[in-house]
């Protein structure tokens, strides 16, 4: 079997986007962009790692044209038909890559959308990937298959939120070391240069004003060292 080492990706930036009309109106526009990676030689990580990007970011595009245009059509003919003004809709998909080293490619998509109203919103996933096989990286393998580490992020989350609560008392809702537990995710995770970063989608733990909440918390914190590559098994 062919061993491969890829300390890092070379990073490539695909991007599609496409101005939706309907009876001469701009109704839906949308902008997406994604990536693709070359790792030399190692042609199955890298396809297994692009497919996945590709079908994400086609997945965006198909729902787009086809059941967010159809309620924007219908927001339209509604908005005509009432004499009220019609906001065009948006849908927007971005990427950012947090970590390209040791053998990890860690990245994060956020998908927007607006629907007309005060403001859009935004939802967020994460990918973290070995860049020597292929395979996603879970919070799990950080840690060593450890069953452990949940508290232990947990309570690193709620020292973060009480020291900026005291900065500002309106980033969170009032019970938010009970919303930190409830909402929670294992997989809402990506990985930096300096440690984990633990995210929360808009509402969960915070008003809308706060935006997608973040927690980066040091590696040492977590009783782990800067992430190196893992063996190859």
């Amino acid at each position: 079997m062919q061993i491969y080492t890829n300390n890092k990706a070379i990073l490539l930036r695909k991007e599609y986007q496409k101005v939706f009309n309907f009876m001469s109106s701009d109704l839906l526009k949308l902008h997406v962009s994604y990536l693709q990676i070359n790792l030399n030689y190692n042609h199955p990580a890298q396809n297994k790692i692009n497919e996945f990007y590709k079908r994400d970011a086609c997945q965006f595009v198909q729902y787009a044209a086809t059941e967010l245009r159809k309620t924007a059509i219908e927001t339209y003919l509604y908005a005509k038909k009432n004499s009220y003004p019609f906001f065009s809709y948006e849908a927007f998909m971005n990427y950012a890559v947090t970590l390209n080293a040791a053998c990890k490619l860690s990245t994060y998509i956020d998908r927007y959308q607006y629907t007309g109203g005060a403001h859009g919103n935004t939802i967020r996933s994460s990918s973290n990937w070995n860049l020597n096989t292929g395979a996603n990286i879970n919070m799990e393998d950080i840690f060593y298959q450890s069953e452990d580490f949940v508290p232990l992020i947990i309570d690193q989350i709620i020292k973060l939120a009480d020291e900026q609560m005291i900065e500002n008392p309106n980033i969170y809702f009032h019970n938010y070391k009970e919303l930190i537990v409830k909402h929670f995710n294992v997989n809402n995770f990506y990985l930096t240069p300096i440690g984990i970063t633990i995210f929360y989608q808009q509402y969960e733990v915070a008003p809308y004003s706060s935006g997608i909440i973040e927690f980066h918390i040091p590696y040492d914190n977590l009783g782990l060292s800067y992430p190196r590559c893992l063996p190859i098994l």
